[in-house]
């Protein structure tokens, strides 16, 4: 089973992109962030002629999740965080196929200090306690998304400037994500993949992509069940070569799952 995460930043504008990928990779679950789209206008029916069956929460021109599944029923399905209030579309889980999946837009937090970051803090903090809990239901658990937390200094192009101090590498927003990964969850990159210099998302601006000045952001973590079964994982840079891409390369894992 290839489960994958990619913020595509507009669905409506990157649909075609979104089509084409899923012809030629065939993952057969992705988690889909940054889809800034109403669900009456999510495009459920142009990814069913593709054989995706898709749960979704959007809202207009910010946010927005979905979960799609290949020729798989998807169960279970839960948005937002429970107990947790919310307007932002940010989050969706789903069970397909026996695999818990939670897919997350992690909030971005703007600066260090301000209101924004403190707001993701607590955000984190809040999924760190659902994930506990749906751990201890859904042994076998992946969690996915979009993060904006760069996990250590190999997946910054510059760690001297993204230090301890920048948003999306500040020592707080790392400390969070691991404590959720302390809960039993593995970042399936790393399980293969011990080399810096290897990210999934470069800013428009300054021509980053051309010169590789990424970050990796973008993550898919395992459980502790399924951390034996990840026999790959990666990042698909070539979505991020195309004309008017997201900003963010898909990233995915492959499991071995007994049927």
């Amino acid at each position: 089973m290839k489960i994958a995460s990619w913020n595509v930043n507009s669905l409506n504008v990157r649909l075609p992109h979104l089509e084409q990928w899923l012809r030629e990779a065939q993952p057969d679950i992705v988690g889909l962030q940054e889809t800034k789209l109403e669900d009456a206008k999510f495009p459920d029916s142009a990814l069913a002629a593709l054989g995706y069956r898709s749960v979704f929460s959007g809202q207009k021109t910010y946010n927005g999740v979905a979960l799609l599944a290949r020729e798989r029923a998807i169960a279970d399905v839960q948005i937002g965080i429970p107990g947790f209030e919310d307007d932002q579309k940010r989050v969706i889980a789903a069970t397909i196929d026996g695999v818990r999946v939670i897919d997350l837009y992690v909030v971005n937090g703007q600066d260090v200090g301000t209101d924004k970051y403190a707001y993701k803090l607590r955000w984190l903090e809040a999924v760190h306690d659902w994930v506990a809990r749906e751990l201890a239901v859904h042994p076998h658990l992946v969690v996915l998304g979009d993060f904006n937390i760069a996990p250590d200094a190999r997946d910054v192009h510059d760690p001297e400037v993204w230090n301890d101090s920048h948003i999306l590498t500040s020592s707080a927003e790392r400390d969070a994500l691991r404590r959720l990964q302390a809960l039993g969850l593995h970042d399936a990159f790393r399980l293969h993949h011990a080399q810096g210099g290897m990210f999934s998302w470069w800013d428009y601006r300054q021509a980053a992509f051309r010169r590789d000045l990424g970050l990796r952001i973008d993550l898919t973590l395992v459980s502790d069940a399924l951390r034996d079964r990840a026999l790959a994982a990666g990042i698909d840079r070539e979505p991020r070569t195309w004309d008017r891409p997201s900003d963010h390369a898909p990233a995915w894992v492959e499991l071995r799952l007994d049927r």
